[in-house]
């Protein structure tokens, strides 16, 4: 179900870019089970793009986004204002459904590095492996619309889930 719907990949590009290409590898992988429609396949952007002009192409991404990756790693809540923090409010905004991977293995929020814009939040976090990211693709965007407004907490996948998918 995942490939269905265009996934909007946020990151910090300057530190965690293996991370998004990774996963664009085993989208490619005829011999690997994972796909996205990746949005940010859209309108390339140059390095020399103003600020402006790249949260308006961004802006443009989010629009045909219904679901949302966020891959944290060590430095993704430090003074990434600019675009990462940007990102996640607009996701928010849009009562986008939130996936947040965490680059560390850990398959709960991880209060060391989880941005605290998306502390309590309704999302799920999982950890950096395909079989979780796949499912949390498959079932969050579907779960995410019955969960009442009123309650705001993060998410994880219990130990059954990951014995299920052989992790």
């Amino acid at each position: 179900m995942s490939y269905r719907n265009k996934t909007y990949v946020i990151f910090d590009g300057d530190n965690d870019m293996w991370a998004y290409r990774f996963m664009r590898g085993w989208k490619q992988s005829e011999h690997i089970d994972f796909d996205f429609n990746d949005a940010h396949d859209l309108r390339p952007l140059t390095d020399r793009a103003s600020e402006e002009t790249v949260k308006r192409s961004l802006r443009a991404r989010f629009s045909s986004a219904k679901q949302v990756i966020v891959l944290v790693g060590s430095n993704t809540k430090k003074n990434l204002y600019r675009f990462v923090r940007w990102e996640i409010q607009t996701a928010q905004e849009l009562d986008l459904p939130i996936i947040v991977v965490n680059l560390n293995g850990k398959p709960y929020q991880d209060d060391e590095f989880c941005p605290p814009i998306l502390r309590g939040w309704n999302a799920v976090h999982v950890p950096f492996k395909m079989k979780i990211i796949k499912h949390a693709l498959d079932h969050f965007t579907g779960f995410y619309p019955t969960i009442p407004a009123d309650k705001k907490m993060w998410w994880y996948y219990n130990n059954d889930v990951y014995m299920a998918l052989g992790i």
